[in-house]
């Protein structure tokens, strides 16, 4: 249990702090602390703090290709964590028998016709009739022996087995019935009038007194094994006067390793219960709610203790808990069940760098680009989620900042930073210009640079999607200049021709005599260029030499009808519009090594780089993680050729096996 006297804030205008209190509580700030709650629910994987993005971008791949090897590992040691395992999963009828028991496996036994259980039956009963000295005994037996034997009973035994198999519903080792007897009295009225042979013989042995005596055994041992069935005790509340208040006793189980999942706080002299946290003994049971007053707990009284008080009385409480509370006046509506929202996060949280966060224990860190699944938004500031892949190992869900609310406290942030920063004199007001011959541009400046600084990145919305054969992804690779993004894309197109392709782009210029119209280029006229621009059908374009340049979605389009792999070089202002089209994309972002192991790959490309190059392609990396990192779906450090080229493979090969994560927008 989380014990906090926190009162859940929001965003003021008026307060350069960021946060006020509610304005119905009084505005005041309280220590934290944990009761029956994983210390290290947000500490767990704390992101480590690092003044560099690529860090960061190369601690996300060593992390994820962990986690893939460590699943890899999980399945093989499935079949192979012993040499028996093994040898088993080698050929599994070798194996240690144990002659005690009966070497038929289980999955034999549900195979074995039914036919030889009755022969074992009537096998039985032969044995039984042989060792019985009385007369009248052997003379029963053979009557059950002659009713078993005949087919009509076998037919109905076999169906009767049949359906038990099929509904995997195997007879317990207890009966189900304290009537056996009366049920034979029943029958036995039933087919007294009856003429058939078979009635009369059946009459004749239930009215035998030898099975009258078997079916008064049965019933006294069914009434004695159902009286003595174990009952698990279940969560129970009531209503009672309790020193002159009307008061509500609940009792719950709450065991060793299920946290209890409730935060309280002091209100005055009262203990006051404020989240039931999704996952614990608490929100299971149902029988706590947000507002009741904690007045005793196992016999303790709670009224007039401090939070620090109720985390001794509760830490080493467990098993049947016993709670006295007075209901919350707050008349709420019945809980709907809601639905999962899944989200990528946008930003980087750390709750221990959070003076807002209700329960700094409940608090879950994370990084930019992990999938969180929330599950409960009744608290629009602060949602409950939970990391993806890390359900199992997290009992209770973390709090995570609600959109509204990260988006409030961020745009005030840079509000007050905007306000900090000392006006500039003496600004430049031209700037050199570039005198060396400006390169291809190969998008449009104008029309695809929108600054996107001013939007307050938070969460996007995702859904798992996997693509289907006939319709790849186009693969984008992105990076800066001298990070071998454009070596990559050709190594792939030459080594598999087949698989992949580039987009035949777009030009107005004129057609040269090698070249092919539709192969090379779309070679079209400046006004079909231009409508096509304004109508958005371009993810790139430019302008060299007085010739436009484009490539076009058709084009991408036109490549993935064929079948195959679209490979794109791109600039990070053309993400956008090709995120908004119907393409799907993958988008692989293509980082730089260590300025010493960026300066010895260029070396070996018969390139010698200036100290400062280097650095403006690192910083360049860093620029384009910071703004663009949003929008990769992975990300490479290109550390070496072949390596880098392998992983992009091996990248592009899970996109065929595994579905992943995309906006849920792309699947409406």
């Amino acid at each position: 249990m989380i014990t906090t006297s926190y009162t859940n804030g929001h965003m003021t205008e008026s307060d350069g702090r960021g946060v006020e209190a509610n304005q119905e509580e009084p505005q005041q700030w309280h220590r934290e602390m944990a009761v029956d709650c994983p210390g290290d629910l947000g500490a767990r994987t704390l992101p480590v703090r690092r003044s560099a993005q690529l860090e960061r971008i190369r601690q996300h791949q060593e992390d994820r290709r962990r986690k893939e090897e460590e699943g890899k590992n999980r399945q093989e040691l499935d079949l192979t964590a012993s040499i028996r395992l093994k040898k088993l999963s080698q050929n599994p009828k070798v194996g240690i028998d144990n002659p005690t028991f009966d070497p038929i496996e289980d999955s034999v036994v549900k195979e074995v016709p039914f036919c030889l259980k009755l022969e074992e039956l009537l096998m039985s009963l032969k044995q039984v009739q042989h060792c019985l000295s009385d007369g009248q005994s052997q003379e029963d037996v053979e009557l059950v022996l002659q009713l078993v034997q005949k087919t009509d009973f076998q037919k109905a035994f076999n169906i009767h087995n049949a359906v038990a198999q099929h509904m995997n519903r195997p007879s317990p080792p207890f009966p189900h019935t304290d009537r056996a007897q009366g049920l034979a009295h029943e029958v036995q009225s039933m087919v007294h009038n009856s003429q058939h042979k078979e009635g009369l013989e059946l009459n004749t042995l239930l009215s035998s007194p030898h099975v009258q005596a078997v079916l008064l055994a049965h019933d006294c041992v069914a009434e004695q094994e159902m009286q003595l069935e174990p009952l698990t005790p279940d969560p129970c509340e009531a209503l009672t006067q309790w020193g002159g208040e009307t008061v509500k006793i609940v009792r719950m189980e709450k065991a060793m390793d299920i946290p209890l999942g409730a935060t309280v706080r002091n209100d005055m002299d009262s203990v006051v219960i404020s989240r039931i946290v999704k996952g614990g003994a608490a929100e299971r049971s149902g029988l706590l709610h947000e507002g009741d007053e904690v007045l005793e707990i196992n016999g303790v009284e709670i009224r007039g203790k401090d939070v620090n008080e109720v985390f001794d009385i509760l830490a080493e409480m467990h098993g049947t808990l016993t709670f006295i509370l007075i209901p919350s006046s707050q008349n709420k509506p019945p809980p709907i069940k809601e639905t999962v929202v899944h989200v990528k996060a946008h930003f980087d949280y750390d709750p221990s760098d959070d003076p807002y966060v209700p329960c700094r224990e409940l608090g879950l860190c994370f990084q930019k680009g992990d999938i969180l699944h929330i599950i409960s938004q009744d608290d629009p500031n602060w949602w409950q989620a939970y990391r993806d892949g890390d359900e199992d190992n997290q009992p209770l869900a973390g709090l995570v900042p609600g959109k509204s609310f990260q988006q409030q406290r961020e745009a005030m942030k840079q509000t007050i930073e905007e306000d900090k920063e000392p006006e500039k004199s003496g600004k430049l007001w031209c700037a050199k210009k570039n005198k060396k011959k400006r390169k291809k541009l190969l998008y449009n400046v104008k029309q695809n640079d929108d600054n996107d600084s001013e939007e307050i990145l938070t969460y996007e919305e995702m859904a798992l999607y996997h693509q289907p054969a006939n319709r790849k992804r186009p693969i984008a690779l992105i990076g800066p200049p001298n990070c071998g993004q454009n070596d990559l894309r050709q190594r792939l197109l030459s080594s598999q021709p087949d698989r992949f392709g580039g987009a035949v782009p777009h030009t107005t210029r004129n057609r040269r005599d090698v070249e092919v119209s539709g192969r090379d280029y779309h070679f079209v006229s400046r006004q079909a260029f231009d409508m096509d621009a304004t109508a958005g059908k371009f993810i790139e374009s430019g302008e060299f030499e007085k010739n436009l340049y484009g490539t076009s979605t058709d084009s991408v389009r036109q490549l993935i009808n064929m079948g195959k792999i679209c490979l794109l070089c791109l600039h990070t202002q053309s993400l956008k519009t090709l995120r908004s089209s119907d393409l799907k994309p993958y988008i692989i972002f293509i980082a730089p090594p260590s300025q010493e192991r960026l300066r010895a790959l260029l070396t070996k490309e018969s390139k010698n780089p200036k100290p400062e190059e280097l650095r403006d392609i690192i910083e360049k990396a860093r620029e384009m993680e910071q703004n663009f990192g949003h929008l990769f779906d992975a990300a490479i450090v290109n550390t070496d050729q072949d390596k880098a080229y392998q992983e992009l493979l091996r990248l592009i090969n899970k996109l065929d096996t595994e579905p992943q994560w995309v906006p849920s927008s792309w699947l409406r």
